[in-house]
């Protein structure tokens, strides 16, 4: 198997120690390209067994850190480097929000050698001291250009801080922005910047992906999706929307029309957003509907075909959102839809793109153009057969209790996202209920108790205390409170003779 332009000219650069700024298009192998020489830096028992380290190299604390944007990118950066390092039995380590904290400082105190990891979450375990960064030789901003998106490049920069002066840098990103630039200018100790692109695939997007552009109507869109999705050759597919709310309708909408489908979204708590995933790449869904949480790091084998279904809002995003198909050299289909609202957006990115869809065709569920173009059969309509319905579905795949620092959005996102540590916690045990003894409640009149007033207590039978005796006297004893009634400020009362 040959390796990718941007793995081919990284490597032996990597591999000698050298600061690395990378930049490839998206589904072009990044990852390894930095994950390779990244464990080459990490000293495991079995390279001292193996006499290429001594036992004063070993330590349980990390000594490569990986920077990532989004959750989902440090599930997929985590588990690539877990394949690749498992001959050696490297402990790589995944430390992001939304899981409780718990588990993760248990896995760091056990021992680590390699941390992938979102900002704020690798800030929070730093601060409590949780999170040792004193032994680490290797850092890795991967997806550098979101974090500026995001706004976590201060973060950034104070986690850098906390690293040791000696160390290799590499900066990897599919866009090169000024500020991220400027980020490695003053970073990195003089870097080699490798731009890689196959010698047949000069333009901005990847060759080998078939792209559309078509000027929809949001009221015909769902209708248009749905006879997409039965396209001829179609395999898993996903769907970018722009806003949480969008995303989880259509989600609902496609599975009442019968399609297998899940939603990842800011909204949903963090166990339903990977049951989501899970699913998509287990195949139990083949369709996925995400807003761009999902447009980066999500390297799923088999999806054939990715729908713009709102229009993005810059080039770069567009670019993440289509490298979800046509990845590792397989084809793809791209389908982007616009409103005439997202007219004047959409030929923005077209230019800078350098694209030839400036004024795409008016376009419906029913246009011919749209069955020949995406080899739909003819007669296909909006509602899946039953025939076809295959998928076992969402539900299939079980959610993990992660222990969630938090639960947001719809009916699935609060149900899913209490934890049942949680729920327990709240829940107090029966035998303790029954032997409680119930609140005391006196009628009171002016201060002082009703004569002859039967207590909540008193009128059903319960446990008497010692103390409650002492309770009664002191409540009767008490001199009520006088209030005076004055007029003008004065009090209106005459004074004794």
């Amino acid at each position: 198997m040959n390796p990718f332009p941007i793995q081919e000219m990284t490597l032996p650069v990597a591999l000698s120690g050298t600061d690395v700024i990378g930049q490839a298009k998206t589904g072009t192998g990044k990852t390894l390209g930095f994950g390779l020489p990244l464990l080459e830096r990490v000293v495991v028992p079995a390279d001292v067994e193996a006499g290429r380290g001594t036992p004063d190299d070993l330590t349980q604390a990390p000594q490569a850190l990986v920077v990532v944007p989004t959750r989902e990118l440090c599930t997929q950066v985590t588990n690539d480097l877990l394949t690749a390092g498992k001959a050696r039995n490297v402990r790589v380590l995944a430390i992001y929000g939304g899981r409780a904290y718990e588990p993760q400082v248990e896995a760091l105190k056990k021992g680590v050698d390699v941390v992938v990891g979102t900002p704020g979450r690798l800030l929070d375990l730093a601060g409590q001291r949780k999170l040792n960064l004193k032994h680490v030789k290797c850092l890795v901003l991967d997806e550098a250009d979101e974090m500026l998106d995001l706004g976590f490049l201060p973060d950034v920069e104070k986690i850098i801080n906390m690293l040791p002066a000696k160390r290799q840098t590499m900066l990897f990103s599919a866009t090169m922005p000024g500020a991220v630039i400027g980020l490695a200018r003053r970073y990195m100790s003089q870097p080699t910047h490798i731009r890689a692109t196959a010698p047949d695939d000069q333009g901005a997007t990847v060759a080998n992906i078939a792209q559309h552009v078509y000027r929809a109507h949001s009221m015909d869109k769902p209708e248009m999706v749905s006879r997409i999705l039965q396209a001829d050759g179609r395999g898993l597919a996903m769907i970018f929307c722009r806003t949480k709310r969008t995303a989880a309708d259509i989600a609902e909408q496609l599975e009442r029309r019968g399609f297998a489908s899940g939603a990842v979204h800011g909204d949903l708590g963090q166990g339903a957003r990977e049951q989501a995933l899970r699913a998509f790449r287990n195949g139990k869904v083949d369709v996925l509907v995400c807003t761009d949480v999902a447009a980066r790091g999500i390297d799923v084998e088999g999806v054939t075909h990715v729908i713009n279904y709102q229009s993005p809002e810059d080039e770069k995003t567009y670019l993440h959102r289509i490298g979800r198909t046509g990845r590792a050299g397989a084809s793809g289909t791209a389908i982007t839809l616009v409103d005439w609202d997202d007219i004047p957006r959409w030929q923005l990115i077209n230019k800078a793109l350098e694209l030839d869809f400036n004024d795409p065709v008016e376009t419906y569920s029913s246009s011919p153009h749209l069955f020949e173009e995406l080899s739909i059969p003819a007669g296909t309509k909006g509602v899946l057969p039953r025939a076809e319905r295959t998928r076992a579905g969402l539900d299939a795949e079980e959610i993990e209790d992660l222990g969630e620092t938090s639960a947001r959005g719809g009916a699935k996102g609060r149900t899913r996202g209490r934890t049942r540590t949680a729920a327990a916690a709240t829940e107090e045990p029966a035998a303790e209920r029954a032997d409680r003894t119930p609140r005391r409640r006196r009628r009171t009149r002016a201060g002082a108790p009703v004569s002859g007033a039967a207590t909540a207590t008193e009128a059903q039978p319960a446990k008497a205390t010692a103390a409650e005796p002492a309770a009664a006297d002191d409540s009767a004893a008490r001199a009520p409170r006088r209030r005076r009634r004055t007029r003008a400020g004065k009090s209106s009362e005459t004074p004794e003779q």
